[in-house]
């Protein structure tokens, strides 16, 4: 996978669908590869709605957060369990699109998120800040999804979805016939879990 067959996707994606968000996750090195000016123009031109880029720190806003919003690009941070009450401010300082609450310390997909801790979380993170919350980090069923949903604005699936893919793929690595069908059936379940809790 390359920084342009990303954007090569997403404008596929938006000639057929205008409406969705689209937000890119990653490390800043292909970014940077790509061009910092010329990635933002051809992200925007494509249809990229935000960034997550998970190594770059607030101290390095110059370097791309500023410029992204400038050109109508939401930069999205990251807050985390030990994002404590002096850092706060800094990560939320020039955040804009949502925040993403990561739900536990570690690598994502290996552990459950504690559902009574992020609530918490979510609560310090909404009490100095109006924009939403999205807790991502663990969450792999639609439990979960329900759980993570009633008290915050949005639930991020990543690795349970490769997982899904992965083990749908033949001896050879490559899609079947219930590859497709093995992601929607997770999703539709995902998304039936965070929707059942925002009626609750």
């Amino acid at each position: 996978m390359t920084l342009t067959k990303v954007l090569a996707m997403v404008r596929a994606f938006r000639a057929e669908d205008s409406a969705t968000p689209i937000v890119l996750m990653g490390y800043y090195n292909p970014i940077y590869s790509y061009g910092n000016e010329r990635f933002l123009a051809d992200a925007k031109a494509a249809g990229v709605d935000g960034l997550i880029v998970v190594d770059l720190p607030p101290e390095a806003d110059d370097e791309l957060c500023l410029p992204a919003m400038k050109a109508g690009i939401n930069f999205i941070r990251l807050a985390t369990p030990t994002t404590d009450a002096k850092r706060l401010p800094a990560v939320l300082a020039n955040t804009s699109g949502f925040v993403y609450y990561v739900s536990i310390a570690g690598i994502t997909g290996t552990a459950a998120p504690d559902t009574s801790k992020v609530a918490a979380a979510v609560t310090r993170i909404k009490a100095s800040t109006t924009l939403p919350v999205a807790v991502g980090f663990g969450v792999k069923t639609a439990e979960q999804a329900a759980a993570i949903g009633a008290t915050s604005d949005g639930v991020v699936v990543g690795s349970a979805l490769v997982e899904a893919v992965r083990t749908s793929l033949d001896g050879e690595g490559k899609a079947t016939a219930k590859t497709v069908g093995a992601v929607a059936d997770l999703v539709t379940a995902l998304a039936a879990g965070a929707r059942r809790a925002r009626a609750a």
